[in-house]
């Protein structure tokens, strides 16, 4: 196997094991087999949301190395405004507080942990009764990467990595060489500018948040990851504090315009037995 397939099954399987752990921890037996009788007509009814993060993401594989030409041209050169703001700050973080451990406990943050508060969510909105909050995250996913995309384009940067290499180290790369594998197929060193490894963590703690009725055992987890994501960009020395700034701005942004896109449902649902009093059921169609 080679290594980047070794990375993918390594990924795979850890978030695959949490997804599992969590889903009987946080979302419960009984809840899960209600949301397996209907699964069918919720995944009908989240499909234009599901197609629209869909469409989001390939767009993005495929236009990719085209618009970062065209920010290379075009877009506005940030790299020195962004050093003239912040100055060492990311030097100082890895200077005051790199050790061992945190350098392990971040790097597995930055890729295992990610993508697992990413993934939960999903299946933890499937299982309640009414689609809305399922829709709402994936709309918020796609709003994400879509404005996400667009900044990347006008705006080019590189990292704190790339600007002060004897001040900051690349500690996720050193720890795991393996992840560049990883990086160099998603990503480009001038993909700073804002963090979505910061703005898609501070969308999911803020659904957790805002659902913490529905879930509150997800509440401190999503909300712990989430804050450990956005210090290891930093830590790492993958991202300044400006991107990190801007990713908590392009969160909070996501998560209301996906609420105002995305309206709740009054359409009753059946009662039944589980905890919620509440059997899940199809909705009626609506755009997402």
């Amino acid at each position: 196997m080679t290594p980047f397939l070794s990375l993918l099954a390594s990924i795979v399987a850890w978030v695959g094991t949490m997804l599992a752990v969590a889903s009987v921890a946080v979302i419960g037996p009984a809840r899960l087999r209600d949301a397996w009788t209907g699964l069918r007509a919720r995944l009908w009814d989240a499909r234009r949301a599901a197609g629209t993060l869909g469409a989001v993401l390939l767009a993005s594989a495929i236009g990719r190395s085209s618009l970062q030409a065209v920010s290379e041209l075009f877009g506005l050169q940030a790299t020195a405004l962004i050093y003239g703001l912040e100055g060492g700050f990311v030097a100082w973080v890895q200077s005051t507080f790199a050790t061992p451990v945190l350098t392990a406990y971040f790097s597995w943050v930055y890729v295992y942990g990610y993508a697992f508060l990413l993934a939960f969510p999903v299946v933890a909105y499937l299982a309640l009764p009414r689609t809305t909050t399922l829709r709402r995250v994936l709309v918020a996913y796609a709003l994400n990467y879509a404005i996400g995309l667009a900044l990347y384009t006008a705006v080019f940067a590189y990292g704190p990595r790339n600007v002060m290499p004897d001040m900051v180290t690349p500690l996720l790369f050193t720890n795991r060489p393996d992840v560049m594998l990883l990086a160099s197929e998603v990503n480009v060193n001038t993909n700073v500018f804002p963090s979505l490894h910061t703005s898609l963590s501070v969308t999911v703690g803020t659904f957790a948040v805002l659902t913490r009725e529905e879930y509150p055992r997800w509440t401190p987890v999503a909300v712990w990851l989430s804050l450990s994501v956005v210090v290891a960009t930093m830590y790492l020395g993958i991202h300044w504090l400006t991107d990190v700034v801007a990713g908590f701005a392009l969160a909070f942004g996501c998560v209301a315009l996906a609420h105002r896109f995305v309206d709740p449902r009054n359409d009753a649902v059946e009662p039944s037995g589980d905890a919620s009093g509440e059997r899940p059921g199809s909705e009626a169609a609506a755009d997402a």
